[in-house]
Order: C-alpha cells, then sequence, then structure tokens
C-alpha cells in the first residue's frame, strides 16, 4: 500500500515538473546549488565552537593552550605560539585569522545571494515564455485551443511558484548565514581584545613583581 501512494505521489510530481516546461530543469539546478551552498557555509560555522566557549575558557586556555580544544582552541594556540607575548604580533596574528576566513565567507555569501536572487526571474521567464504560449496557442484558432491555452497559464504559474518557493527560503538561508558571519568576526574581535587585555594584566604584573 505505501508503495501504490509512493507511485501515485512520484506521478503528481512529474506530471508538475513536465507542466512546467524546459524552465523547470535549470530551476530544479538552481535550487541545488543554493541548498548546498548554504550548508556549506552553516557547517563551516558549526564545526566551530566560538558560541559555546566562555570567558572562562578563554582564561584557562589562554594560560595553556594545551588545553584548548576546538576552533577557539586552535585559534589561541596559534596566537599564543606565533606572537610570543608581543602585543602587536597579536594583532597581527588576528588580522591574519579575519583574512584567511572572512573574505571567502563573504564570497561565498555574494555568490548565494545573487543565486538567490537569480530564481524568481527565472521563474518570470517561465512565466514569460507560457505566456507566449498561451498568446499562440488563442491566435492559432485550432480545436484544441482550450488545452493549448491551458497548459500555457499552468508552465506560466508553475515556473513562478517555483521560482518564489526557492527563493523565500534562500533568502532566510542567506539572512541567518550573514548573522552568523558577523557573529564570528564580533567573535574574533572580543577574543583578540581579551587576550591583548590578558597580555597587558600579565606584563603589568610582571613588572610590579621585578619593581618590588
Amino acid at each position: 500500500m505505501p508503495v501504490f501512494g509512493i507511485t501515485i505521489t512520484f506521478e503528481k510530481v512529474s506530471a508538475v515538473w513536465l507542466s512546467g516546461g524546459w524552465v523547470m530543469i535549470p530551476l530544479v539546478f538552481l535550487a541545488f546549488i543554493i541548498f548546498f551552498t548554504a550548508m556549506e557555509l552553516i557547517l563551516f560555522f558549526r564545526r566551530g565552537n566560538h558560541t559555546k566557549v566562555g570567558e572562562n575558557s578563554y582564561e584557562k586556555w589562554i594560560d595553556d593552550p594545551s588545553q584548548g580544544s576546538g576552533h577557539v582552541g586552535e585559534i589561541i594556540s596559534y596566537v599564543s605560539e606565533e606572537s610570543g607575548g608581543d602585543a602587536e604580533e597579536v594583532r597581527n596574528r588576528f588580522l591574519e585569522i579575519s583574512i584567511a576566513s572572512l573574505p571567502v565567507v563573504d564570497a561565498r555569501l555574494m555568490f548565494l545571494n545573487i543565486l538567490v536572487t537569480v530564481s524568481p526571474l527565472m521563474g518570470l521567464l517561465g512565466t514569460v515564455i507560457g505566456m507566449l504560449s498561451t498568446f499562440k496557442a488563442l491566435a492559432s484558432g485550432s480545436g484544441k485551443t482550450i488545452d493549448l491555452v491551458a497548459e500555457g497559464i499552468s508552465e506560466a504559474l508553475i515556473t513562478t511558484q517555483t521560482g518564489l518557493v526557492i527563493a523565500i527560503p534562500g533568502y532566510l538561508l542567506v539572512s541567518l548565514i550573514q548573522k552568523k558571519r558577523n557573529q564570528y568576526s564580533a567573535f574574533l574581535v572580543h577574543l583578540e581584545s581579551y587576550m591583548l587585555q590578558k597580555l597587558q594584566k600579565t606584563e603589568t604584573t610582571s613588572f610590579n613583581s621585578s619593581t618590588v
């Protein structure tokens, strides 16, 4: 029985697909690219643990980078080892990390935004093609005018609907990824500031100890 239900559903999907015309092919292809690009960016941010690590952990990991874990631990370890305790070098290492990650994310996000913007326009192209088919059927005056008109209108509406169905979730994904990108950028700034403050306190404590 379930197999029969799946067969009926597949037939309905196929019927909708065919009634949308050839524009449905690039629309579906566009939808797959949007989905995989968005998932790639979301997984990039999920692999990091910057949203789950507090300042207490920062302090422990800065004092002993070997205790660090995840993406945050890697950043602290890299900055601590490469900077040698110099404030200017700490800034340079964080700038290096930002340049290595954020421009790549921005480029992928721009690409995703373009694809999402194109999808309703692609649906509009299908609408225009469908309406042209409708006008052609009306002008033909053949015995199958009603069927041809219905086919043209169906093609116009389905492609428009498909373009919007792709674009609306796409814009939500773009908004979500933009938010995660801003959170990550703010995290890098916050961690840099925290490490510099920690370094300054350490230098002040060392100076006071030496003078005493």
